[in-house]
């Protein structure tokens, strides 16, 4: 960046960038292009065009997995390709499925709907009916949250004339009946939360306009947001609504087919799934019920009739241990599914419910090492038969995707992913750093057997909303770093899922700083050991990751040599009054009480800048596009920190969302414009090994 282009501190305002706020303002645009044009001049070129061009063709294969979900009887698809780059729907059976090429049948073209309708068009939802050939699908700008429904019939593979639309907005639907739906949208006068999301659900019936719709709940403006789920799995078509108070609590109430409705007497905190006469949660704190005290993590059991009728005669389904945690429960036909990690181990129990009790067994045939996910086959419960998908890999091991029919017979393999880096001489391996106040801190480091004491290192993380951090096979991280000679590393911060409530709690609200301390403990333990040095590691991270990147700045800077932070939380202050910022208050705090503001200011990166510091250099890059955390964040931060003379690079492309571009290109780009960055401020030339 030029010395010429730094914005100057001369505003007597508050804070002197809120204009970069403004996300279409011609002077903000002003700044994003001439930044931009700066960066790329920098980092762009021939050499970023053919990494580019090599990461696209990876993401464009013909030989990679297309992840699919049953409906009715066919299973559907969203691929994209360097030939249909927004994207096509497609479907096709499970017989055809199993053969190596399968034939599709085309459902709608999304590149030729853009344009045929001049529209940056993308599919980011499909809701069908069971046993209907409808569908609303939902249509965002550019990647953006915000969406357009509109009606389309299954038979005919075209949109329904006069049937169900809405304009923009945030939220979406579900089926009765085929004249009535769910309407969960924060499109109305007065229907958006302060978090921007449905503030009623709404009864929307065939020819009626939205805006007349039967609102059967409406909650308050500062709850996060409403929504409503129809189930059929019952004796009787029900519907549940649940009130999201903040992101971790919230009001589960039931409408039964009369059109009364119940609210649950349960904690707000629970995870909760039903299944005809039957419900499963886990706790997220100690509750006391029937007698018996409960505590936090356990799932518990129990009849849906028998709770209604006023029995709390629950089934312990699991029992959490120090780092033995559930990381999610889903029911796939009669049959409840728990994932849990123990150690960060994957393992999976089935638990059946009867009259007699639950039974419980042990899902067959699955790694105990590496990644495992798994799924219901089916989109919709009432049509599952216990059909299960898993994706099962690791940092040098390709996907595989397993079909488990009916949950229980051992794995057949469906389709495997193309190996799409060369990790000859490469291991994974696992380690502990010990944090600030001696917690110990997994990390999982991927490279070379041997070290050489100066790697290359690419560390990433998040350490958030309980989001546990899984070691996935990565091919841009493949290609472009570890086959290159790098080194990656990917932490297990505090803030996360991987060791339960007790683990998120310790780097939440005031403790958000230690999952940021974690972070800087894994790259210390990193040059303990002797893998590298301060200078060669680079850091990574995105959205609640960009808070710790620029933790790393301000309090971290002599361990790292460069940082890339991605479409980011920065600003603490007025996060909450930048779209969707309200609802992450349960996980931050709120700037607007004193008290909480005081642990807030510690990790507000955006107050903490000061001049004449050594600041590793910083690449900040958003997309103009993410309607959840606002520009305004990553545009702020890199003015001011130019303006106290620091290398800090920004780019932000038009669209892309709260992601990294709407098609495999843009997304390709995104990735490899910071690799070019963090490759060459931490000295690492290309053709070194």
């Amino acid at each position: 960046m030029t010395v010429d282009d730094r914005p100057t501190l001369s505003a007597p305002d508050d804070d002197p960038w809120l204009w970069l706020e403004e996300i279409e303002g011609k002077q903000a645009l002003d700044f994003v292009a001439r930044q931009n044009q700066l960066t790329l001049a920098a980092f762009g070129g021939a050499a970023f065009e053919r990494d580019r061009d090599v990461l696209a063709a990876i993401y464009d294969r013909p030989d990679n997995i297309p992840y699919v979900s049953r409906r009715g009887s066919d299973l559907h698809n969203l691929w994209k390709d360097a030939a249909n780059p927004r994207g096509l729907w497609r479907r096709t059976t499970l017989a055809e499925f199993r053969k190596p090429h399968p034939a599709w049948e085309i459902m709608l073209d999304i590149d030729q709907l853009a344009t045929s309708e001049g529209e940056d068009w993308l599919l980011s939802g499909i809701a069908t009916m069971p046993g209907r050939s409808r569908a609303i699908l939902s249509l965002s700008r550019g990647g953006s949250d915000a969406v357009t429904l509109r009606e389309f019939d299954l038979d005919t593979k075209s949109f329904v004339a006069d049937g169900f639309t809405l304009p923009e907005a945030k939220g979406g639907v579900d089926w009765l009946d085929q004249d009535t739906l769910l309407l969960s949208s924060a499109h109305g006068e007065g229907m958006a939360t302060s978090s921007g999301y449905a503030r009623t659900v709404r009864l929307w019936r065939r020819g009626q306009p939205a805006d007349r719709a039967q609102v059967i709940i409406e909650t308050t403006a500062d709850h996060m947001a409403v929504s409503g789920m129809a189930d059929d799995t019952g004796s009787a078509p029900r519907v549940w609504i649940v009130d999201q108070i903040d992101f971790f609590n919230h009001a589960i109430w039931l409408r039964d087919a009369t059109g009364a409705t119940t609210k649950l007497d349960l904690p707000t905190g629970v995870w909760m799934q039903a299944h005809g006469d039957w419900f499963a949660m886990k706790l997220r704190k100690d509750w006391s019920a029937g007698g018996r005290t409960f505590a936090t993590d356990t799932v518990l059991g129990i009849s849906l009739s028998a709770f209604l009728a006023g029995s709390r005669d629950f089934a312990v389904l699991f029992e959490p241990g120090p780092r033995r945690a559930l990381q999610g429960l889903f029911w796939a036909g009669s049959k409840l599914v728990l994932s849990i990690l123990d150690e960060l181990k994957p393992q999976f129990e089935i638990c059946t419910p009867s009259a007699a009790g639950w039974s419980r067994a042990t899902l067959p045939g699955l790694p105990q090492i590496g990644v495992v996910d798994i799924w219901p086959l089916d989109r919709h419960p009432s049509e599952s038969n216990g059909d299960l998908l898993a994706n099962v890999q690791d940092p040098l091991t390709p996907p595989s995707l397993l079909l488990l029919e009916r949950g229980v017979a051992s794995p057949t393999v469906l389709k495997q992913a193309p190996k799409t880096f060369t990790a000859d001489g490469l291991v994974v391996t696992q380690h502990e750093a010990i944090s600030i106040d001696g917690e110990r801190i997994p990390y999982v480091q991927t490279g070379p057997a041997k070290e050489t004491g100066d790697a290359p290192v690419y560390m990433s993380a998040y350490g958030g909303f309980a989001v546990a951090v899984k070691p996935y096979y990565n091919p841009s991280l493949g290609k472009l770093w570890l086959e290159r000679g790098g080194t990656t590393v990917q932490a297990n911060l505090r803030g996360g899922g991987e060791f339960g409530t007790r683990w998120h709690d310790a780097g939440r609200l005031a403790g958000k700083k230690l999952s940021h301390d974690d972070f800087a403990a894994v790259a210390a333990d990193l040059v303990r050991r002797g893998v590298t040095s301060a200078k060669r590691i680079a850091a990574q991270g995105g959205s609640n990751g960009g808070i710790l990147i620029t933790n790393m700045l301000v309090r971290y800077p002599e361990r790292f040599g460069a940082l890339f932070c991605t479409i980011p939380l920065i600003d603490m202050r007025r996060y909450t009054k930048l779209l969707a910022g309200a609802s992450w208050i349960a996980e931050y705090g709120d700037p607007d009480k004193p008290d909480e503001w005081e642990w807030l200011k510690t990790y507000s990166a955006y107050h903490n800048a000061k001049p004449g510091q050594a600041y590793p250099p910083i690449l900040i890059a958003t997309t103009r596009r993410d309607d959840r955390v606002h520009p305004g964040h990553a545009r702020k931060m890199a003015a001011k920190l130019q303006a106290m003379g620091y290398e800090a690079w920004f780019y932000e492309p038009a669209a892309g969302g709260h992601g990294y571009g709407k098609d495999n290109k843009e997304r390709a780009g995104f990735e490899v414009l910071g690799f070019r960055f963090l490759r060459d401020k931490i000295g690492w030339k290309d053709g070194e090994a």
